[in-house]
């Protein structure tokens, strides 16, 4: 499976039977499949959407948002009980307006599931920890 690293870019290859072996990026040498979701950001998004296979859960969010702040803990309460299976990820709408416009967010919280560098599903709106597991892992 190919897995990029969000901070650091780097491209990384994992046999599918390795996953659970908590594997780590041959550049930066931060884990793969974290247990808390990694910030995304306008330049980073495409490549680690497109490149990485395991399934990835982005909360679309912003700071001044009152829902948005409440559902983070559970956005990272999920993404702790979905590693190895999904990556989680966050992203700054007020940060970055071009992925935000690109993917028609009108309303906050929204979360899309990627598989295969495509949207698959999509929530706007709160959920629960075990609410964001169950969509992320469907």
């Amino acid at each position: 499976m190919n897995i990029v690293r969000s901070q650091c870019g780097a491209l990384n290859r994992v046999p599918r039977e390795r996953l659970g072996d908590k594997p780590v990026c041959g550049k930066c040498k931060t884990s793969l499949l974290p247990e808390s979701p990694v910030e995304l950001t306008d330049s980073s998004f495409s490549r680690f959407i497109s490149k990485t296979d395991t399934p990835i859960l982005v909360d679309f969010w912003a700071p001044w948002c009152g829902p948005c702040r409440m559902m983070a803990p559970a956005f990272k309460q999920a993404a702790f009980n979905a590693s190895p299976h999904a990556i989680f990820a966050k992203l700054n709408t007020e940060d970055n307006p071009s992925v935000a416009s690109q993917f028609a967010i009108t309303g906050i919280p929204t979360i899309i599931l990627f598989r295969g560098g495509r949207e698959a599903n999509r929530h706007s709106g709160m959920l629960d920890a075990s609410g964001i597991s169950q969509f992320a892992l469907q």
